[in-house]
């Protein structure tokens, strides 16, 4: 298997025990890992940005990466390793996971209608329930 492939794991029961394990490195491009990750929650989606934002605050626009360029090009940590992301942990959660061990600066947002919604005021809420919501407001906007 290539260093460049996204391992993913799914478990076998419910959805509630789906898992993503991604491997991290500085070669791997930002567009692939975002879309590993849409594949697990499909309404919500990951930004990487060139720094962190203040918590509780949103990431200004102009420190956003690429989609095309590597994860080398956009940390200073450059650890390798996996990242295990599973539908019952918060936002908080993955966005501090990236930082910390990789040194990543991330923002989850959430899917409204035909928008993205950066999930800041929300983010002590569970990846799933973002999902949720996300996919409960997409589809009024559907039906309206």
């Amino acid at each position: 298997m290539s260093r460049y492939c996204l391992l993913l794991h799914y478990s076998q029961y419910t959805n509630k025990n789906k898992k993503m394990k991604i491997t991290i490195n500085d070669h791997r491009k930002i567009f692939a890992i975002q879309e590993e990750f849409n594949k697990l929650l499909p309404y919500l989606k990951i930004e990487f940005f060139a720094k962190p934002h203040q918590k509780g605050g949103a990431s200004p626009k102009y420190l956003l990466c690429q989609k095309t360029k590597t994860l080398g090009q956009c940390r200073t940590n450059h650890n390798k390793g996996e990242i295990t992301i599973t539908p019952q942990m918060t936002v908080t959660d993955l966005e501090q996971n990236f930082s910390d061990v990789y040194g990543l600066s991330i923002q989850v947002f959430r899917k409204s209608g035909d928008v993205w919604l950066e999930t800041t005021i929300t983010d002590g809420w569970t990846l799933e329930k973002q999902n949720e919501q996300g996919k409960m407001l997409s589809q009024k906007q559907i039906t309206s």
